[in-house]
C-alpha cells in the first residue's frame, strides 16, 4: 500500500510540476522567409550593394586615371615629384583594399538594420501568444532562449547566493 501511494505522489507531483510550465519552439529564421517584407530588405540591400560598387568604380577609375597619368608624364618628373604621384598612388590603393573589406561589412550592417524590424513584429507576434496562451518558455529551433518567464529565472537568486551587488532597479 506504501508503494502505491509513494507512486501516486510521484505521479500527481510530475503532473503539477508538468502543468506550471509550458515550452514551445519557434523557428524564426522559417518565419522571416515567409514574410512579403523579405523582398523589400533584399531590394534595399541590392540596392546598397549598388551604391557600394558605384563608389567602388568611381575609386577604380580615379586610380587608373593617377596611373595612366603618371605612365604618360613620368620622363618630365623630378625625383620629388614621381615619389609624391607614387605615394598618391600607393594610398589610394589601400583607400580601394580598405573600401572592398569595409564594403562587405557595410553591406551587412545594412541588412540586419533592414531586417530588425521583421524580427521586432515577429517578437510581439510571439510575445501575444505567450501571454494568450501562458508559455513559460520558449526556445527558438537552434536551441537557444526566445522568451523566458522572469518568474523562472534565478539570476538575481544566485547572485544573491554568491553575496554579490545585485544590479539597480530599472537597469
Amino acid at each position: 500500500m506504501k508503494k502505491i501511494s509513494l507512486l501516486f505522489l510521484i505521479v500527481f507531483t510530475h503532473l503539477q510540476i508538468s502543468a506550471q510550465s509550458k515550452v514551445g519552439t519557434i523557428d524564426v529564421e522559417f518565419i522571416i522567409s515567409k514574410m512579403p517584407q523579405l523582398e523589400q530588405v533584399k531590394t534595399g540591400v541590392d540596392a546598397y550593394s549598388k551604391e557600394l560598387e558605384g563608389q567602388a568604380k568611381i575609386k577604380y577609375a580615379t586610380y587608373q586615371t593617377l596611373i595612366d597619368a603618371y605612365k604618360q608624364n613620368e620622363s618630365s618628373y623630378t625625383d620629388a615629384v614621381k615619389k609624391e604621384k607614387q605615394n598618391e598612388i600607393v594610398a589610394l590603393e589601400q583607400d580601394i583594399q580598405k573600401f572592398q573589406q569595409n564594403s562587405t561589412q557595410l553591406v551587412q550592417i545594412k541588412q540586419n538594420e533592414l531586417v530588425q524590424p521583421l524580427y521586432k513584429k515577429i517578437g510581439e507576434a510571439m510575445n501575444a501568444i505567450v501571454s494568450e496562451e501562458k508559455f513559460t518558455q520558449i526556445f527558438t529551433i537552434d536551441n537557444s532562449i526566445a522568451y523566458l518567464d522572469p518568474d523562472y529565472d534565478i539570476t538575481l537568486k544566485v547572485m544573491k547566493k554568491l553575496g554579490l551587488p545585485l544590479p539597480e532597479e530599472g537597469k
